[in-house]
């Protein structure tokens, strides 16, 4: 079975950025992922940034780094980070590596 392709879909609300993540996050697409995509929102703190995962099928741990260095990023900014609707098995990987309690901290509802 061949890999899901990844995609970030991107919204904008008047309270929130809201990206929308799709397929595989893993070392193929990492790289051109942070300088393509998140770069560009992650340093504007005038508005929360929301990661809806819904749709992610998998990730490596160069895709936890990633949501890492958002949050990392974001926190140092006192910038609003909102990760929502993660799937089981993504929600797994970030409890047993113990990220969950600082991406899960912030959680909420849907984005506004």
């Amino acid at each position: 079975m061949a890999a899901e392709k990844f995609s970030i879909d991107q919204r904008e609300t008047d309270k929130a950025i809201v990206l929308h993540f799709h397929g595989e996050l893993d070392l193929e697409v990492a790289a051109t992922l942070f300088r393509d995509k998140l770069e560009t929102v992650v340093y504007r703190t005038e508005k929360e940034l929301v990661l809806d995962l819904t749709d992610l099928s998998y990730i490596d741990s160069t895709g936890i780094g990633i949501l890492v260095s958002v949050l990392k990023i974001r926190n140092e900014r006192k910038a609003a980070l909102t990760v929502q609707n993660i799937p089981a098995s993504v929600c797994k990987l970030l409890e047993i590596t113990g990220i969950s309690q600082f991406l899960l901290a912030g959680v909420k509802g849907d984005a506004h």
